[in-house]
């Protein structure tokens, strides 16, 4: 999986109160906003001081958007468990409040001067979870969750050629994948799982040994967290706990791999569990099995 690092992010969010309907109107709460000329005509059902302070807070955020000359600023969308910088294009007060009651990363198309939906040709959705602005607050994020592959060649995101690679006249026939640590490893690790039924002559790896002996893993995991545990009981350095995370890590990734589990598998068990306690996810479990 690819990542990509922003930088100079700031804690200003666009929030959803709740999960509107998808619509060609503007949709906050339960309530909805048509567009007519340049602003936001509020059409109240119910509850119109709340919804009207709602509006409110929605224009005061798209007001503060350093737009371009052409009304425009970059806007981005990162896979929201990965850190997978996904594609880029631009938006206008329009595409952003599109995506805030939509809940789809919406953009303007500047060829075609229209807005559009990632994903309404190809059900490629970016399910957009946040937004944020950068300290400049002239470039957005959709922070969200792919559908599916997001650039047009069917490639997961739009980043795949290294310039590296280019300024050394490396030529690779497959994509190349921004990769970060985590998702090198398990990039890595797949490559060698896929390589179990070529014969091998001389010393095997220690990923192959693993993938080949189930027993000889988990006895590692085990090994490996029990080593972890100990530096918080024998109150060892930080630098030997990350060590032994690292150990832990590794290890677990290779069961992963062995049961096909993705990473990004695991990151949005993670992700859906933030807003539930312990013991209430602990009690569903029980009650699923």
């Amino acid at each position: 999986m690819a990542i990509s690092h922003l930088h100079c992010l700031q804690s200003v969010r666009v929030s959803f109160p709740c999960r509107p309907s998808v619509s060609n109107n503007y949709y906050y709460g339960r309530d909805n906003f048509t567009r007519k000329s340049s602003s936001l005509v509020y059409a109240s059902t119910n509850n119109l001081d709340r919804d009207l302070h709602l509006q409110s807070k929605v224009e005061t955020v798209l007001d503060s958007v350093k737009w371009d000359n052409r009304g425009l600023a970059v806007a981005i969308a990162q896979n929201v468990d990965t850190g997978a910088i996904l594609m880029q294009g631009f938006a206008n007060r329009e595409a952003v409040a599109t995506t805030v009651s939509s809940r789809k990363a919406t953009f303007y198309s500047r060829s075609r001067s229209m807005l559009w939906t990632k994903g309404e040709t190809s059900n490629n959705f970016i399910n957009v979870h946040d937004i944020f602005l950068d300290c400049d607050r002239d470039s957005i994020i959709y922070l969200g969750k792919p559908d599916g592959p997001t650039c047009h060649t069917g490639s997961e995101t739009c980043y795949y050629t290294p310039v590296f690679d280019l300024l050394e006249n490396q030529q690779d026939k497959e994509d190349k994948l921004a990769l970060t640590t985590l998702y090198s490893l398990e990039s890595t690790i797949a490559q060698r799982k896929g390589e179990l039924e070529v014969p091998q002559s001389g010393k095997p790896s220690w990923t192959r040994r693993l993938l080949l002996d189930e027993k000889l893993l988990c006895s590692k995991i085990r090994e490996e967290a029990d080593e972890l545990c100990r530096t918080l009981e024998d109150n060892e350095d930080k630098p030997r706990a990350a060590s032994e995370m690292a150990d832990v890590l590794y290890h677990a990734m290779v069961l992963l791999a062995l049961k096909d589990v993705k990473i990004e598998e695991v990151l949005d068990i993670l992700r859906r569990r933030f807003s539930q306690s312990g013991i209430e996810e602990k009690r569903s479990r029980n009650l699923q099995s």
